[in-house]
Order: structure tokens, then C-alpha cells, then sequence
């Protein structure tokens, strides 16, 4: 299994430094760092120094689901959106390069922890794409960080991961708790999380099963403690769904996790600023399912943002 990891994950980044970022490592607070990639033209390198310049094209942070890094999670996005976009594509907390020795575990404290991350790269306004856990953190960002966070995207994730929709999601797949879905141990494990992630599972060699399994799922101690903590009740969840973004929700209409139904039910609940398109044939990891048609989506929400402030533009495609 040691000799795939030489193959895949190199090879993905090879492509992603092709297509125009580099990977740095940021100290966000004495024993936090954060792994992000970001575009080499904003990294500028004096006398062993690194300084970093603020971007000059529209900045799209991409942020990732758990059971894969960001730029596994986001690497076909990446080779679409890099020449007219300034592209970062951060590591939560525990996953990747990035690191901490606080002891919060929540969505919020990610949150925090991207924004400082953008606020060290000189970012000041941004588009964020989220998808699943990394929609959850970008919620947080967008009510947390107003100023930052002008507009989102999401797929396959909820408003907040409330007790009841995680019962649901149990009986529905078979599982005691999320770790059981998230956090394999196994080859088969693993099937099982992508058969569930996917509208159709795509025939895989068991090697790039075991590239995954060995190099997306470390730090199992604190990553089992980031679901516990992920998980709210009833009675706390948050209430308030009134954002000042437009929020553009991009779904597999096979979402088994998240299916279509509770989209809607989101949509509704989100209000007029809010968009919902969907993918057929799609399931929870859309962007990799379906990666030529969510791209496509996915840039024409970036292109005409600024005409759906309020409801549908008459031209937005509603599904595909």
C-alpha cells in the first residue's frame, strides 16, 4: 500500500501547481498552522522572506468535505476556475497540514480559523464553495464574517447539523453515528462511505482505496471529536437563517446524506436570496461526480452572482 501513495496524491498535486497554486504553510497563532494552496502570484519571496499580496482577480475560497483534504476534495475545480479566479483551497483543522494544540473542536472555531488564515493572505472579500462539512464551516463564516464572505455556494450540507437530522440519516443509511460513515477503517469502510457519496460508485482498483484510506484519514482521535462536536440539539440549534449573501445551493438530486427534499426545505427557509439548482444523476460528492456540469454551474454562478440578489435571474439554469 506505501508505494500507491507515491502515485496519486503527487500526481494531483502536480496538476493543481500546473494549473497556477502553490502550497504554503501559515502560522495563524503559536501552535496552529494551516495548510493552504493559493496562487503563486501572490506569494512573493524577498531575502528569504515570504510576503504575501492581495489578489487581483475575484477571490473563490474552496472548502472541503470531511472524508478528503481540500484539494482532493476540489482539484477538477481547480483546473477550471484558475485563470479567471484567484483560487485558495485551505485544510481544516486536523486535516492535511493543518494543526492545532487548542482544544476547541466546533464548526465556528474552523470558521475562525479560515478567516485568519485569508485575513494573513491580505484576502478581503471572497466567494466561498462549500461542500458538505465544508458548507457547514462556510455558513458559519458568512453570519460570523460579513465583511469577508460576499456570496456562497453550496452543496450537499446543512445549515447546522442538528440531532434530528442526524437521526434521520441514520435510519436512512444504517449507521449508530457519523464516524461510522466518516471515519473508515477499512478498504470495504471505505466503499461503503463512497457508495453512499456517489449516484453511481465508480470502479476503483483496490490500491487507490488504500492511497485514500492511508493518507485522507489521519488524526482519527481529534477528527471523531470534531463530529461529536458537530452535532447540535434540537433545542440549541440556531434559528436565525436571515444572511446578508446570496446563497446559490448546487445539489445531487441522488444526495443520499442530504437528499433533495431537505434542499428544498433549506431553500425555503433561507428566503428569496437564495437559489437551488440540481444535477441529475449526481449524489453527495457532486463536484467529483459530476465535474464537467457542477463546473459549468458553479461559473455561472461566479459570472452572474450580482444579478440573483434576489431570487432567480430569468436565465439561471434550475437543474441539468
Amino acid at each position: 500500500m506505501g508505494n500507491t501513495i507515491v502515485v496519486l496524491t503527487p500526481l494531483i498535486h502536480g496538476l493543481v501547481k500546473l494549473a497556477g497554486l502553490t502550497r504554503q504553510t501559515i502560522e495563524i497563532e503559536p501552535g496552529t498552522l494551516m495548510n493552504i494552496w493559493v496562487p503563486k502570484e501572490t506569494v512573493i519571496t524577498n531575502d528569504k522572506n515570504i510576503v504575501y499580496v492581495p489578489p487581483t482577480k475575484p477571490a473563490v475560497v474552496l472548502l472541503h468535505s470531511f472524508a478528503m483534504d481540500g484539494i482532493f476534495t476540489w482539484f477538477l475545480q481547480v483546473l477550471a476556475l484558475t485563470r479567471e479566479y484567484a483560487v485558495y483551497v485551505p485544510d481544516f483543522l486536523f486535516f492535511g497540514g493543518s494543526i492545532t494544540d487548542r482544544n476547541e473542536r466546533s464548526a465556528s472555531f474552523q470558521a475562525e480559523f479560515v478567516a485568519k488564515g485569508l485575513g494573513k493572505l491580505r484576502v478581503e472579500k471572497v466567494t466561498l464553495v462549500g461542500l458538505s462539512y465544508g458548507g457547514m464551516v462556510g455558513f458559519k463564516m458568512a453570519k460570523l464574517y460579513p465583511k469577508l464572505v460576499k456570496c456562497v455556494v453550496m452543496s450537499g450540507t446543512v445549515i447546522e447539523l442538528t440531532e434530528s437530522i442526524s437521526r434521520d440519516s441514520y435510519k436512512r443509511l444504517g449507521l449508530a453515528c457519523w464516524s461510522d460513515l466518516l471515519m473508515p477503517e477499512t478498504i470495504e469502510g471505505l466503499r461503503m462511505t463512497f457508495s453512499i457519496g456517489f449516484h453511481k460508485l465508480p470502479w476503483l482498483p483496490d490500491f487507490i482505496y488504500g492511497d485514500i484510506l492511508e493518507t485522507m484519514f489521519t488524526n482519527r482521535i481529534e477528527r471523531n471529536e470534531l463530529l461529536d462536536e458537530l452535532v447540535v440539539s434540537d433545542k440549541d440549534a440556531t434559528l436565525d437563517t436571515n444572511y446578508s449573501q446570496e446563497i446559490h445551493m448546487v445539489w445531487g438530486d441522488d444526495d443520499k446524506i442530504f437528499n433533495l427534499d431537505l434542499a428544498m426545505t433549506m431553500k425555503t427557509q433561507l428566503g428569496d436570496k437564495t437559489t437551488l439548482a440540481w444535477i441529475k444523476d449526481a449524489g453527495h460528492l457532486v463536484p467529483l461526480e459530476r465535474p464537467f456540469k457542477y463546473n459549468r454551474h458553479l461559473k455561472y454562478i461566479l459570472e452572474h452572482a450580482s444579478k440573483v440578489s434576489s431570487g432567480l435571474d430569468d436565465t439561471m439554469p434550475l437543474r441539468y
